[in-house]
Order: C-alpha cells, then sequence, then structure tokens
C-alpha cells in the first residue's frame, strides 16, 4: 500500500506542476500593454451577465446588473472630476456599494485608496492625505470617522461623496449623496477603459510599516492580474459554478487580491459579509452553496474551537485559500471539516513575490517562483548576520531565515508613496554586485513535505523587527507608541507583541513610563486608546514602569520585556492592567484573571 501511495501522490503532485507552472511563468504584460483588471471584469460580465455575482444581506445582484452600477459609478465620478491617475479615498465595510466603488476606480483609470474603515484620529486622516486623494467615498456606516477628521483633510466639502448603506442617517446639507444620483449617469462601459496600461497603478494598500503612520504599498495592474491568474487557477481552481465564501475585508489584499480577483478571473459567485462570525458560518455555507473560502488563519483557529454543529457535517466547502493557517490547526480543520484542498500562500501588499501551495502539501506556504534568498537574522539585536568578511550569511535547510525576493523585470517592486520608504525596503550588493533584493520583514525556513517536483518549499516563523500580528492585522509598535505617548499620563511607551495561549498572532503590550507626580488612571486611559487607536492596535496589556531602559543608542528595550509579558511571578512588583475580550476599559490584572489567561480560557 505504501508504494501504491508513494505512486498516486507522485502522479497528483506532476498533474499539479502541468496544471501550475504554465500560469505561474506565463508571460506578464509589459508596462505599456493595455491591460487591467477592468478590462478582466469587463470580458468576464460579457460572457456571464446573468450569472450570480454577489449574495449580500439578502441581497442578490448578478454580473451584469453590477456592471451597470459600477459603469454609473463611474460616470458620475467623472463628471466631478476625477479622472485617470488621481487617487480616491475608499472608506466603507464589506458590501456591495464599496466594490462597486474600486471597480468603477479601475474603469476610469483611477487608483482606489483602501482605506481601512476601522481607523480613527490622526491614523485616518493621514491615509486620505498621504495618497494625495481628491475625493473621499465615505460610507454612511463609518462617516462619523471622517467628520471628526473633517479639518484635518485635505479637501472641501464637495470632495467628500456619502455613500448610503441602510439609509438610518443623512449627509450634512454641504455633503453629496452620490448613490441618490446615479440614475442620471449612463450604465455603459466607458471607451477609455480600454487604453488603462499595466503599468499603472490601480490600488494604493495600506500596510503598518516598522515606524511611524501606515504606508501606502502601490498595486500595480500588472501584479493584479498575476496574482489573479495564479490565485483563482493554480490556487483555489475556480469555475463559474463555484460560489465563494468572502468575509475577510476588501481593503486588504487577501480579501481583494486574492478573493474577489479569483471571483472576477473566473466568474464564480461570492457571498459576501461585513465581517467574519464563527457561528453563522456553517449554516451560511450550506444556505448558500459556498464551494471556496478565503481565509485568515485565525478564522480557521475560531472554527475548530466551535462546538460541532450539524451544519458543517456534509457540508459542501472543499477548497479554502489564505494565510496564516498555524501547523496545529491545519490537520484538525481539514479533517473536521472535510476540506479537500488548503491552498496557503504568503505575500504581502507591497512585497514583489508569493508563495503558493499549489501541490496541495500540509503545513507550508508552498514555492516561489521568483528568486529568493534566506539570510541568518541576530533575533535579539534586530539585524542581519555578516561574516568576517562583512559578507551575507545564507540559512542551512532547515533553518529559520530573513526573506529577501531579488527584484527583476518580472518580479518588481512597486513601492510606496513614500520613495523613502521604498528605498528602506530595498537591499543591494547582497550577492553580488548591483543586485536588488525586497527585504519582507520576515523569517521562514525550508521543509521537507515529500515529494515536489524539485520545488522547495517553506513554513512561515516569524515576522522581525517593530511589527506584530495581531487579530489577523499588522501592528507597528512605534505607529501606537507615538499615539500613546501623547496621552497626557505619559512620559514614554514601549510597545512590543506578546503570545497569549490559544490566540493566533501576538497581542499588544505597552510599558508606560508616567509624567512626574503621575497616578495611572486607568478610566482616562482606557477612552484615550479607545478614541484613538483601532481594536486591533489597542495594546492587551499595560504594565506601569518607573523608567525605561535603553540602549547605548538610546532604542528602547524590548527583548527581556518580551520574556516577562504579563507573567505575575516576573514583573519585579510592576502593576499590569488589562483589556479583556468584548471590553472596553483596562483593569488590574489580579491572579484570578491572569490564570484565566494562562489556561487559555479568557476568551482571546
Amino acid at each position: 500500500m505504501g508504494a501504491i501511495s508513494n505512486i498516486t501522490e507522485v502522479v497528483r503532485v506532476m498533474s499539479d506542476v502541468v496544471r501550475g507552472l504554465p500560469v505561474l511563468l506565463a508571460k506578464l504584460p509589459e508596462s505599456g500593454d493595455p491591460a487591467s483588471i477592468a478590462m478582466v471584469f469587463e470580458a468576464t460580465v460579457a460572457r456571464y451577465p446573468d450569472r450570480n455575482m454577489i449574495v449580500f444581506e439578502g441581497r442578490e445582484i448578478s454580473w451584469g446588473e453590477f456592471n451597470e452600477l459600477a459603469n454609473s459609478m463611474a460616470h458620475a465620478l467623472i463628471a466631478r472630476g476625477v479622472k485617470r491617475d488621481d487617487c480616491v479615498a475608499v472608506i466603507m465595510e464589506n458590501r456591495i456599494e464599496m466594490l462597486a466603488a474600486i471597480i468603477a476606480l479601475q474603469k476610469i483609470g483611477a487608483i482606489a485608496g483602501m482605506v481601512n474603515p476601522g481607523l480613527v484620529g490622526a491614523q485616518l486622516a493621514h491615509c486620505v492625505n498621504v495618497t494625495k486623494s481628491v475625493k473621499c467615498l465615505a460610507g454612511e456606516e463609518i462617516f462619523g470617522s471622517v467628520m471628526d477628521v473633517r479639518a484635518d483633510l485635505a479637501m472641501d466639502d464637495k470632495d467628500i461623496l456619502w455613500v448610503a448603506d441602510l439609509r438610518e442617517s443623512s449627509p450634512p446639507e454641504t455633503i453629496v449623496d452620490i448613490m441618490a444620483e446615479l440614475e442620471q449617469y449612463p450604465t455603459t462601459n466607458l471607451e477609455d477603459t480600454k487604453t488603462i496600461l499595466a503599468g499603472a497603478t490601480g490600488f494604493y494598500i495600506f500596510t503598518s510599516g516598522t515606524t511611524g503612520m501606515p504606508k501606502a504599498a502601490k498595486v500595480g495592474h500588472r501584479r493584479i492580474l498575476a496574482a489573479g491568474s495564479a490565485f483563482s487557477k493554480v490556487g483555489v481552481r475556480a469555475k463559474p459554478t463555484d460560489r465563494i465564501y468572502l468575509c475577510l475585508p476588501l481593503f486588504h489584499g487577501t480579501g481583494f487580491i486574492c478573493g474577489v480577483n479569483s471571483a472576477i478571473f473566473s466568474g464564480a459567485s461570492m457571498f459576501l459579509r461585513r465581517k467574519f462570525s464563527a457561528s453563522a458560518f456553517w449554516p451560511e455555507i450550506q444556505k448558500y452553496h459556498c464551494t471556496i473560502f478565503f481565509y485568515v488563519g485565525e478564522l480557521c483557529r475560531y472554527l475548530v474551537t466551535q462546538p460541532p454543529c450539524p451544519e458543517e457535517l456534509n457540508n459542501p466547502l472543499d477548497r479554502v485559500f489564505g494565510n496564516g493557517l498555524r501547523p496545529d490547526v491545519w490537520e484538525e480543520f481539514k479533517g473536521r471539516f472535510g476540506i479537500d484542498r488548503v491552498c496557503e500562500f504568503y505575500g504581502s501588499s507591497e512585497g514583489n513575490v508569493s508563495f503558493i501551495n499549489a501541490f496541495n502539501k500540509n503545513k507550508t506556504i508552498g514555492y516561489c517562483p521568483g528568486t529568493i534568498v534566506l539570510l541568518e537574522y541576530d533575533i535579539e539585536q534586530d539585524e542581519l548576520v555578516l561574516d568576517e568578511h562583512g559578507k551575507y550569511i545564507q540559512v542551512q535547510p532547515g533553518k529559520p531565515g530573513l526573506l529577501l525576493a531579488e527584484i527583476d523585470d518580472r518580479y518588481r517592486f512597486d513601492g510606496y508613496t513614500d520613495a523613502a520608504a521604498s528605498e528602506a525596503k530595498t537591499l543591494r550588493d547582497v550577492l553580488k554586485p548591483g543586485d536588488a533584493w525586497f527585504n519582507t520583514g520576515d523569517l521562514i525556513t525550508e521543509v521537507d513535505v515529500g515529494f515536489s517536483a524539485g520545488k522547495p518549499h517553506y513554513q512561515f516563523v516569524d515576522r522581525v523587527g517593530d511589527t506584530f500580528r495581531w487579530r489577523s492585522e499588522n501592528v507597528s509598535t512605534n505607529e501606537v507608541g507615538e499615539i500613546l505617548n501623547a496621552n497626557d499620563q505619559v512620559e514614554i511607551a514601549n510597545v512590543y507583541g506578546v503570545d497569549v495561549p490559544a490566540a493566533e498572532g501576538k497581542a499588544g503590550m505597552v510599558s508606560l513610563a508616567l509624567n512626574p507626580g503621575c497616578v495611572f488612571d486607568p478610566v482616562e486611559f482606557s477612552a484615550y486608546v479607545m478614541a484613538n487607536l483601532p481594536t486591533f492596535a489597542q495594546p492587551v496589556f499595560v504594565r506601569i514602569q518607573s523608567d525605561m531602559s535603553t540602549t547605548g543608542t538610546f532604542k528602547l528595550v524590548k527583548g527581556e520585556l518580551r520574556k516577562q509579558a504579563f507573567h505575575l511571578d516576573q514583573l519585579e512588583g510592576d502593576a499590569v492592567y488589562v483589556q479583556l475580550p468584548r471590553t472596553s476599559n483596562y483593569q488590574l490584572l489580579d491572579q484570578s484573571i491572569y490564570e484565566s489567561i494562562r489556561d487559555g480560557v479568557a476568551g482571546y
């Protein structure tokens, strides 16, 4: 039986190679060629005009109907002065109108600034301003947050367009209700769409860097097209008869570039949800006959921790695609729910390469068609290791190393709107004079997955530097620290990530040195954090220290603090406060609460 099993595995992998490699290695359009996601979208509409495209909150819309909606929005935006290469900030929750706004901008050849609707205050204003957005499509559901920063936005009232949701409110008199005016605009395709070039920028997707405010990563049409083709054909093998369950935020790469893009390339239908719900997941999978699910690993962990339900049995879901599925959850998730194909991938909004588990191997991010190198990295010193000759050191297979991806004609680095930030992510003269490499900031390691047609496979290890991942979001410690430093109680804030039992990623923790004479006021600090940071960036733990340790170059020391984390027996007498799940205040961490967190039953 072992020999037969091995032969079957070889045949399966070789079949995947034959199917996948031509797609992954296909010639991409040149920057000056007419090619865009809008053109692919319109071709799909032409093939399946009457097929269902989206199911959302009781509404159903076909590809043809959605195309007409996007066209009328495009014409309305053009009438208000939006032109090719302009950026328009899109700030909405997942819904049909958000998706229509993005596609409308792609038809114009404008850039969609995909802003997280959970942002508030300075971060929200920064994202709109840093992209030089000429308009802001602001959803009714988050409009209050936009008006809170109105004075900080570099645009007039006429440039802020209110996009109705449930119409439970009305826009101010000076703000246009754009959805109410769409009937006066044509629903026909724009001729100009056919001339959009592959080298043009389609999106700005925001990524939390290691310093400062979120950076706007440029995502060009060439890259969007390459991803859509690979992910839909090689990853989930989507067909027009499939329905994709999509609850990831569309302002993120995984939600749009992977999920929506796969539907656009294949003609598959989408069941769209504003947010993930573990209790509603399987009933909706059954009711709407969903066959494909786009995930982040934390969602999979939530699902396996739920008690069994009747709807998970004999469910139609057989393919899943995403990133961050932990090895300790992988087999339980796949086995319990009868998933045939887990296509884990690795990539980033700004990165020039992706990894894809095209061969359906367990516990791997797959292989990378581009040229990569793994370099030895000192995590404590937060720097690359050099040999006695001052050269970078490549790690041996099986050892974790910092992932660099070579920048070449095929795997280009589009960079950020900030040229200095783009250069900071580029390493030069790594293996030979004149070469250039994108520094991912991630540690990965090569793993043995058995027969894989000579393609080395890899596993994600961790992020390095000042960024950690929590609630499926990258959190910049410096960015959070800068905001907390502005609190009246705080002299200096040192932010870092710590492990929490039974939780995905790392929870935010901050050690605070208070201003002289201050006694920590948790009520005031709670209100400040809730008002100035999105949920995923709010520290879970707050440690009060008399002073801060720094290095000789005045960098805040984090290593020992990370090790001590929130463990009561290691805090050297410091008080620690905690924000428990589904609360909006900090309370003193006592022994009882500590034990519930330590034992993994606190609900994180």
